[in-house]
């Protein structure tokens, strides 16, 4: 009876509200210094979101109709500090005329956090002697630890023993910024691998050992960590594009070496000349700058080197490890200007449905993935900034691959920038798979490895600004696709990359389709300083039936390259297990609709000494000191060391005069909306509204 009587206090708001307004929706507010035994008015708001849910479902139970033209939460200034997630099933949707919105009052920015606030009172000198020994002298007053058992936090979880994708774990955040897990060497810098004593079990190269691996190193600096209770190593074990993170076994002081608990996939240095790099995490022992801390997870304490003094709201420590907001099954679910931080796990994930929008919201500092979207039809994810996460940015998925049924996701004008901040492989600003998505007008920088994964068919990437990508890692593409010859179709056209690869010497590339990957479209595209090492800013291994034509190039080491694979090359991965189970039972792509949407892929597992190739044509080189490497079949294609017509280059303002020397040399060229190029985001007044 009482939730029914705060029910009707709410209509007869509602009521109100339609004598005076055209068009009526259910209103509810809520703030941080609100209660939930109120209304839910402006005057009187309501103080959770997890209250105006179970309010709206009263509701709409009791009084259907007054959601025809759906419902708006307002969401009002300060930090919601949730205990649990935001979950929103089927009867929390709305219609397509009357979607349900949780969107920030107007001129406010409300904040919805996964963890706990730190107050500074809990933070106190370390005068446990024992812990003094393992904190270096030279720093042991800067040091304060805070009882977190003794605040109610109890689930710390646990480092497993090895782990590439990092699990939800808690973090400590000071001032809006991760902190950095105690480490050495500090800062962004490495250690090397001195000598590798047995690489232990490396199946790839037909390598076997009853060792787990083993390695030696330089210095005394792993002798500080033999009274640790545990050790962990996260390192670049073999390859630049394969890291992990394993629990060291022993350590030989006198030998100088370090033993793994667990083998690397790949075996440590296996077949890589180049110096293997690692890096000691979570130890006391190397608790010694400013920002960083440990975790004592068998006691429950964090120790802490503070950057700043701590004020009230400083320190956050991320404890929710389920996505904050989750929407299941629900449809027509808004959720527009809200920012959500601080979580061990993920920001937003949205599960089948149908046209849910996440609009102007900020994401940064989790744990684990920014946003995920996975199934359903037609959801978009537009203007969020999406920043600081600890694996990957944007993960969306959808669509059916077996009927090649496309899903109609975007992603349209986000801002995704530094990801991979636990995970520094194959952690993308933006992963894509399914069918059938539009990933546009986006502007994605600054990662360690690559930017943009995809998986499946008929995507269409466009205009978008990619750069500072692969700034960790080697043999790598700000774009990267490989090894599903199923998948294809997918266009790449008017977007502009630029500034791909870091200090390693392998290969960096804009546009990378890796491992017999085919049947993509590379169109209108503009590619500066986007080649690195041994790749060109577009790099073909193994595939064909790529077609690359329109595109411009300026100052790329090299335009094009292709890796050929022989007919055994071919022939073995035709005839292994993983491609059957891919081309023929995941999907079959000797039968419709594949055959018809791909002609090409008839006959695919016929060898007849038909030659694979790949196609370019109408292309631009400027600069390139290579245009093409590999077996191409090309036409009209124009290198020139001068400009060709840029209105201006030197502000990197590639659009093309209409006088351009290109439309001269090659006749057909298509000029490039490069001033399209980016994002396109609106004011907030002007963006729709829910």
């Amino acid at each position: 009876m009482f939730r029914f009587a705060h029910s009707l206090i709410l209509v007869s708001t509602l009521l109100l509200f339609t004598a005076t307004h055209a068009m009526a929706m259910v209103q509810v507010h809520v703030s941080p210094g609100g209660k939930d035994d109120n209304p839910g008015t402006l005057e009187a708001p309501l103080a959770t979101l997890e209250r105006v849910r179970n309010l709206l479902r009263e509701t709409r139970k009791a009084h259907p109709e007054t959601f025809s033209e759906g419902a708006t939460v307002w969401i009002h200034d300060g930090v919601y500090e949730l205990s649990s997630p935001l979950v929103l099933l089927e009867e929390d949707g709305g219609g397509k005329e009357g979607p349900i919105g949780y969107r920030a009052a107007p001129g406010e920015s409300p904040e919805l956090i996964g963890g706990r606030v730190l107050l500074p009172e809990g933070f106190v000198p370390v005068t446990d002697t024992f812990l003094l020994d393992r904190i270096d002298p030279a720093v042991r007053e800067e040091i304060r630890v805070v009882d977190l058992y003794g605040m109610g936090i109890q689930n710390l979880g646990e480092f497993p023993d090895s782990y590439n994708t990092p699990p939800a774990l808690p973090e400590l955040f000071f001032k809006g910024k991760r902190m950095t897990l105690a480490r050495w060497p500090n800062g962004a810098e490495w250690a090397t691998v001195a000598g590798v004593v047995d690489s232990g079990p490396a199946p790839w190269r037909n390598h076997a050992s009853e060792d787990t691996g083993t390695f030696e190193y330089s210095g005394d600096r792993p002798t500080r960590w033999t009274s640790a209770p545990a050790v962990w190593l996260y390192g670049y074990w073999c390859f630049d594009w394969a890291s992990e993170t394993i629990r060291v076994k022993s350590i030989d002081t006198e030998q100088h070496r370090l033993s793994l608990l667990k083998p690397h996939v790949y075996g440590i240095g296996s077949g890589n000349p180049a110096e293997r790099r690692y890096c000691a995490l979570n130890l006391l022992e190397e608790l010694d700058a400013p920002g960083e801390y440990y975790i004592d997870r068998e006691q429950g304490r964090l120790y802490f080197w503070p950057p700043a003094p701590i004020t009230t709201g400083d320190a956050v420590l991320s404890v929710m490890k389920d996505p904050v907001i989750q929407i299941k099954d629900a449809s027509h679910i808004h959720l527009q200007g809200i920012t959500i931080s601080c979580c061990a796990g993920s920001a937003i994930r949205v599960e089948s449905g149908n046209e849910v929008v996440v609009r102007s919201c900020i994401v940064r500092n989790t744990g684990l993935d920014g946003i995920i979207v996975q199934e359903g039809n037609t959801h978009l994810v537009e203007a969020c900034d999406i920043f600081e996460t600890g694996t990957g940015g944007l993960v969306i998925g959808g669509g059916d691959r077996k009927t090649l049924t496309s899903c109609g996701h975007e992603a349209v004008n986000n801002d995704i920038w530094n990801v991979g901040r636990r995970k520094r492989t194959h952690a993308y600003n933006v992963h894509i798979s399914g069918v059938g998505m539009r990933l546009a007008h986006n502007r994605i920088h600054h990662a360690p490895h690559q930017a943009i994964g995809l998986g499946g068919n008929d995507h269409v990437i466009e205009y978008n600004e990619i750069f500072d990508i692969c700034q960790e890692s080697d043999d790598c593409g700000a774009f990267y696709m490989g090894r599903n010859p199923s998948e294809r179709g997918s266009l790449l056209r008017y977007n502009f990359w630029r500034d791909t690869g870091g200090p390693r010497s392998h290969g960096s590339c804009a546009v990378y389709f890796d491992d017999g990957s085919g049947g993509q479209t590379v169109y209108g595209n503009v590619f500066l300083r986007a080649a690195g090492g041994n790749f060109g800013a577009v790099f073909v291994h193994g595939g064909h039936n790529n077609r690359v034509y329109n595109n411009i190039f300026i100052d790329c080491k090299a335009a094009m390259r292709q890796v050929r694979w022989d007919d055994e090359r071919w022939k073995e991965w035709v005839q292994g297990d993983l491609w059957k189970q891919w081309l023929t039972q995941d999907v079959d792509i000797t039968q419709p609709p594949y055959t018809e949407r791909y002609p090409e892929l008839k006959g695919f597992f016929e060898f007849n000494g038909e030659k694979r190739t790949n196609f370019t044509e109408r292309n631009v080189a400027v600069r390139c000191p290579m245009l093409l490497d590999g077996d191409w079949e090309e036409n009209d294609n124009f290198v020139t060391d001068t400009d060709p017509g840029f209105v201006d280059a030197a502000a990197m303002n590639f659009q093309l005069r209409e006088d351009a020397e290109v439309f001269r040399k090659i006749p057909g060229f298509e000029a490039i909306p490069f001033n399209r190029i980016g994002m396109k985001r609106e004011s907030p007044e002007s963006m729709p509204s829910l």
